[in-house]
């Protein structure tokens, strides 16, 4: 009797003793679980793990739409938007529909356009009434002579760069478009898809498999007389012919492309001396803007790493490619959505895909802005709101599926600098 009285005193200390080692024992475990999650979260931090859903109706607001990142903060986005002789109404109208009070932009028509044109310009970037109150649009007013074959439209996208991070470098991707470009997506779509993404990523299309450019491109020497004329010319070519290099490899690929401002800061600042070697190499070659940007990413171990092989571009070529894409139409709109990319080129002015792509995509009417959750005002858009608010839609998720597929290729090493 005495014995089991004994036993009986101990259980109750016993079991107090038991749960607290429990306790003890499955907070460790939790606390190194909820690390190593934060850890596997961390290193997958380059691409979006959303689940999707088949299909969009992009003319309806779906209720399925996703929410705004609750994490990540909302990135910030450069443009160059670059025009010619007769792109002024053009360059306006995507500069519309691409504002978002959170980015800078910079525009260019390059010294071809009339002045009455670029005079028009600056005066309408000047007085309208958004523009001057946010002060993130400028305008180069002295212009740049620009030939597409040649190194002078590098040139004007690395002084739009430079421009950029002298005025504000609060922004993480700096893209350069042409008046002949257009979104596919809103800026809250953008800025929403590109929110988990690794900022030091760099979407650029490239390969080191040149083909018939070894021959046409990077063996021929060029003189591009926009360097030294006021009045746009062809470019000149030499007779002779030079050997392909030894202390770098060549790449091509795309003339449009998203780049990190680490990226810009390397080049623009240039503490080592890859980028001034390129710049003067490619002087001399043909349809440089296809090779430049994605031969001094490729050849720097340090940035080899971040490319994402695509331009986020819808783009309809012919096979082989000639100089210049397809026109893109009404016919090819089915096929613009499909494609998932933020932007398509080339358009027509006014031509009524534009309109469909207004009203169906970006639910923009007349001159207005892009609708975002930035808007506010009597008239939509009239005013600034929270701009570190943004309402993602049905662009939203078709870019993050491609992101989602192009950075887990990224995250694996595959399809870089090859």
């Amino acid at each position: 009797m005495m014995l089991m009285i004994i036993e009986k005193k101990w259980i109750f200390p016993f079991v107090i003793t038991s749960i607290v080692c429990i306790f003890f024992l499955v907070s460790s475990f939790n606390i190194g679980l909820v690390s190593s999650v934060h850890n596997i979260n961390s290193i997958f931090s380059i691409f979006p793990m959303g689940q999707r859903k088949p299909g969009y109706v992009e003319s309806k607001i779906e209720s399925g739409s996703p929410l705004p990142p609750s994490g990540p903060p909302i990135p910030r986005f450069a443009y160059l938007i670059s025009g010619s002789k007769g792109d002024l109404e053009k360059l306006w109208r995507v500069l519309h529909a691409l504002y978002h009070p959170r980015n800078q932009y910079v525009v260019h028509l390059d010294l071809e356009s009339p002045a009455e044109e670029r005079l028009t310009l600056a005066s309408r970037t000047k007085n309208n009434t958004m523009f001057s109150k946010v002060g993130n649009v400028y305008m180069i007013t002295k212009a740049n002579m620009v030939t597409y074959r040649g190194p002078t439209m590098v040139a004007n996208t690395l002084h739009a760069c430079a421009i950029l991070l002298k005025r504000n470098k609060d922004w993480d991707w700096f893209i350069n478009l042409s008046a002949s470009d257009y979104p596919l997506v809103t800026q809250d779509d953008l800025l929403y898809a590109f929110s988990a993404l690794n900022r030091d990523l760099n979407f650029i299309e490239h390969t080191s498999e040149l083909g018939w450019k070894l021959d046409k491109r990077a063996m021929p020497l060029i003189i591009d007389p926009g360097l030294y004329l006021s009045t746009k010319t062809e470019v000149v070519w030499a007779s002779q012919k030079r050997k392909l290099p030894t202390a770098f490899k060549l790449f091509t690929g795309s003339a449009w492309t998203v780049l990190s401002r680490p990226f810009i800061e390397f080049i623009i600042m240039g503490w080592d001396n890859l980028p001034r070697t390129l710049l003067m190499y490619y002087t001399n070659f043909i349809s440089s803007p296809e090779g430049y940007f994605q031969t001094v990413v490729c050849n720097v171990p340090e940035f080899a790493k971040t490319v994402v092989n695509h331009d986020m571009h819808f783009i309809k070529w012919d096979n082989p490619p000639k100089q210049h894409p397809h026109i893109l139409s009404l016919n090819e709109l089915g096929n613009m959505i499909m494609s998932n990319a933020a932007f398509a080129r080339k358009f027509n002015q006014n031509d009524p895909v534009l309109d469909k792509i207004d009203a169906d995509l970006l639910g923009r009417v007349n001159v207005s802005f892009t609708p975002g959750a930035w808007c506010s005002g009597k008239l939509k858009c009239s005013e600034v709101g929270d701009i570190n608010k943004i309402k993602p839609g049905p662009g939203a998720r078709r870019l993050r599926h491609l992101l989602d597929r192009l950075a887990m290729k990224a995250y694996l090493g595959q399809d870089q600098c090859r």
